[in-house]
């Protein structure tokens, strides 16, 4: 079992609900949806080209999935995680955009936001003490061979290549895409997604997400709200 500090925003929330459909699965309540209706796109061409976030849920990562370490409970994880949000007064994010990440689309800040880049190295920091060493086997999973010298010191210090300076907020919304099919996924994108991005985003809470079971779903175990002390069990 493996947990994850993300951001996304509450359930209700037009954003969340939107991206559910596209998804096809609801990543608080871990219920399956029903894919929206898309010109020149099928439902199973939908559900191919979603396949790895929907196992993920809908989430900005802030602390990539990580062991506990035998050291620590996830009783100790939630309140650090209670407390430290108690800390961290909201913000608004800037306006999200459809984006091309390499092959895939995410949905990325229009412009540069700092206090998102603040608080995942923050969160990166605090919680080090969480993580369970990476394994031999984990660290090739990375490609270190591929990575930069400045990733390659972030895996091996804090377990994951893209910490601190390497980080770039997204929100991924497909998996990998090949360029032939490129010029038909990303108008769909930008038609489901832009008429729930037109204002800027409200980061005021820090989601525990948890594996279920090894290699299973993600789905949100708690909302712990920012500048708050309390935290908010999700169903």
């Amino acid at each position: 079992m493996r947990y994850a500090i993300c951001f996304t925003p509450p359930a209700s929330d037009p954003l969340s609900l939107v991206a559910a459909n596209w998804l096809g699965r609801n990543v608080f309540s871990g219920d399956v949806t029903e894919p929206p209706a898309v010109r020149g796109l099928g439902i199973h061409e939908i559900a191919f080209h979603t396949a790895v976030p929907r196992r993920y849920g809908f989430h900005g990562v802030l602390k990539a999935p990580f062991y506990l370490s035998p050291d620590v409970s996830e009783s100790q994880l939630l309140r650090d995680l209670m407390r430290f949000s108690g800390t961290v007064l909201p913000f608004r994010m800037p306006r999200l955009e459809v984006a091309r990440l390499g092959n895939f689309y995410s949905l990325l800040p229009n412009i540069p936001c700092e206090q998102i880049q603040y608080l995942a190295s923050a969160i990166v920091q605090e919680f080090d003490r969480f993580r369970a060493p990476l394994s031999e086997a984990d660290i090739e999973r990375s490609d270190p061979d591929g990575l930069s010298a400045a990733q390659f010191a972030n895996l091996h210090r804090w377990g994951h290549p893209y910490v601190m300076e390497e980080f770039r907020f997204h929100m991924p919304v497909t998996g990998l895409i090949n360029a032939i099919d490129m010029p038909r996924i990303e108008p769909a994108l930008r038609t489901i997604f832009e008429p729930v991005l037109r204002e800027p985003i409200m980061v005021s809470n820090v989601a525990l997400m948890i594996e279920e079971g090894t290699g299973g779903p993600f789905r949100v175990h708690s909302l712990h709200p920012m500048g708050k002390v309390s935290a908010r069990k999700i169903a």
